[in-house]
């Protein structure tokens, strides 16, 4: 199903909070902000999001919200070089009174804390929930989107069809029109009729919008499929809508007709709103 870039999941687990935005981006950007003694984690949380997502920009916040437990231990080498160390200072200076805990406990440095002691599952399991809860607002915007882009695209076909059924009409007008300015032009002077009409037809041939009619048809078709088979609509997409425009704006200079202008100003503008709404999904 195609995914819009937009959306937002939190979970709570443990330990743990994870909060998890995403916008639009042309490719999959990812930020995490976690404390530094998470740090270890980062990357495998990444890939987490690389294995669901191909396109958006992350910005990813886990926080602790409960202290884990922290393990303090006392630097024993530390505390018998100072033990020896006050012994000979009270044996040099013929010091009274004994060294026991309380002198020693007065050192704060033999004091050592270590970082706080997590279990990680909680973590990586409200990371999945998070993520699985921004995809269900991805793919529900998405199939909002994809509905519209393909309401859009059966209005583009409508058009293209209406195009074809005026091109024949055009080219016969026009060779209408041609006789009557020749006749005009020349009046009862003989000319060369075939040499004539050899012009007209190269006049027709690059009038011709018949290549583009059907060249947007197969453009619409390849379009449909991927917004019906709910596939991304990444480079491919994009192209599309490009290659369509640009036989859109083709139609545009080549026909001499005002009615074939007015439908291809209609088609541009769903072009361009398909364009707009394409910028929005993964």
């Amino acid at each position: 199903m195609i995914q819009s870039m937009t959306g937002f999941g939190s979970a709570e687990k443990g330990a743990f909070k994870v909060e998890m935005r995403s916008v639009n981006h042309r490719f999959l950007d990812i930020s995490i902000k976690m404390p530094q003694n998470l740090n270890q984690h980062e990357m495998p949380l990444r890939n987490m999001v690389r294995e669901k997502f191909s396109r958006g920009r992350f910005d990813i916040l886990v926080s602790i919200i409960h202290e884990g437990t922290t393990k303090v231990r006392i630097d024993t080498g530390l505390a018998r070089e100072l033990y020896s160390a006050l012994r000979s200072l009270k044996d040099d200076l013929s010091l009274e009174g004994s060294i026991g805990m309380e002198t020693i406990a007065g050192f704060k440095e033999l004091i050592l804390s270590e970082d706080a002691e997590y279990d990680a599952e909680p973590l990586y399991a409200a990371f999945h929930e998070a993520m699985e809860k921004l995809r269900v607002m991805r793919r529900r915007e998405g199939e909002s989107i994809s509905k519209d882009m393909l309401s859009r695209l059966d209005r583009l076909e409508q058009l293209n069809r209406e195009v074809a059924q005026l091109c024949l009409s055009v080219v016969n007008e026009c060779r209408e029109r041609f006789r009557e300015r020749l006749a005009a032009l020349f009046g009862d002077l003989k000319f060369d009729e075939n040499r004539v009409l050899q012009e007209a037809a190269l006049m027709a041939e690059k009038a011709d919008i018949s290549e583009e009619i059907t060249r947007i048809t197969s453009h619409a078709a390849q379009m449909r499929k991927i917004l019906s088979d709910g596939d991304t609509i990444g480079r491919k997409g994009e192209f599309l809508l490009q290659e369509l425009n640009r036989e859109v704006n083709t139609i545009a200079s080549k026909a001499d007709d005002y009615r074939i202008s007015s439908i291809t100003v209609e088609m541009k503008s769903e072009l361009e709103k398909m364009r707009e709404q394409a910028q929005n999904i993964q």
